[in-house]
């Protein structure tokens, strides 16, 4: 178990150590606020206000700041659902790095069995993106706490961390069994570039999946990472929709929460079902647990040759 331990030690150094790796982690996350910044606000608060026209009696019973407040949140979702894509995938180049200048065979000469081999670079990928990503959202939540009308509880905090360590582990899992596709880091950076510019609408933090058609939606969540996104923003978001919802006081009963929800994509839609939040949970602990199985077999016949 020490040998376990050390390796996944090493390849957490590896990564950390590479400052460069760890911006281009967060490329994907510094996009999505530059396109907050400039573009997605707006369209974010003007869906928002486009489902309060339909209710002209309750548009004065909606406090701003609560609109503001709605849409930073989503932002919120947005940059971490895109980081627990990015930053597991970049930290695990690693494994291509070792394949690449033969490290691995050194790794292999060693008294350290295959299955820890795997374990640790799983490991490593996974705390790092966990570390990432944790730091993100503590950040987040604290500049959006000092702001005031944050609306979460503490049983919502524990559970969107929970989500996040979830969405790092699926993640790693899962690009665990494409990196051994890749023979060499410039091969492996490329796919990174396609993942970073597709992984924004695939989560929704570009536009809502909401808005595409039931094929579209069925094609992105089918990646747990979407799945992901999803639980977060009912665990994040719910508490100011309900803050909202008791500020218009049961005059709509509650149509505009639903029709926010039906907007910013609370439920997945996968070939014309709508799965509710322990589904999609079930959906993403199964690809978990299917995509460490294959992770084993793979890798454990890759490092005999």
């Amino acid at each position: 178990m020490k040998m376990y331990i050390g390796l996944t030690k090493r390849n957490l150094l590896v990564y950390f150590k590479d400052k460069q790796s760890i911006v281009f982690s967060l490329l994907t996350s510094m996009i999505v606020f530059a396109l907050y910044m400039l573009f997605l606000k707006g369209t974010f608060t003007d869906a928002v206000e486009g489902a309060l026209a339909g209710f002209p009696l309750i548009k004065d019973r909606i406090d701003t700041a609560d609109l503001d407040m709605l849409t930073s949140i989503i932002l919120l979702v947005g940059i971490i659902g895109s980081a627990m894509i990015t930053v597991p995938y970049n930290c695990l180049q690693t494994v291509v790095n070792d394949r690449e200048n033969s490290v691995d065979r050194d790794i292999l000469a060693t008294p350290v069995k295959r299955w820890q081999i795997v374990l640790a670079y799983f490991s490593a990928s996974a705390v790092s993106a966990m570390i990432i990503n944790g730091i993100i959202l503590t950040t987040g939540l604290t500049v959006l706490g000092i702001q005031g009308g944050l609306h979460m509880s503490l049983s919502d905090l524990v559970m969107t961390y929970l989500v996040v360590a979830m969405g790092c582990l699926s993640s790693t899992a899962l690009f665990m069994m494409i990196v051994p596709f890749f023979k060499t880091s410039s091969a492996c950076g490329a796919f990174f570039g396609i993942l970073s510019a597709v992984s924004g609408f695939v989560i929704g933090a570009y536009i809502p999946v909401s808005q595409f058609s039931g094929r579209v939606q069925t094609i992105c969540n089918i990646f747990p990472a979407s799945h992901i996104t999803i639980l977060l923003r009912n665990t994040m978001l719910n508490g100011i929709l309900s803050h909202m919802d008791e500020g218009i006081g049961g005059i709509d009963e509650g149509v505009f929460v639903s029709t926010v929800k039906d907007i910013f994509t609370f439920r997945a839609s996968m070939f014309g079902n709508v799965l509710d939040l322990s589904r999609m949970s079930m959906y993403v602990t199964a690809v978990f647990a299917v995509s460490l199985a294959v992770m084993i077999v793979s890798y454990s016949k890759i490092y005999k040759k």
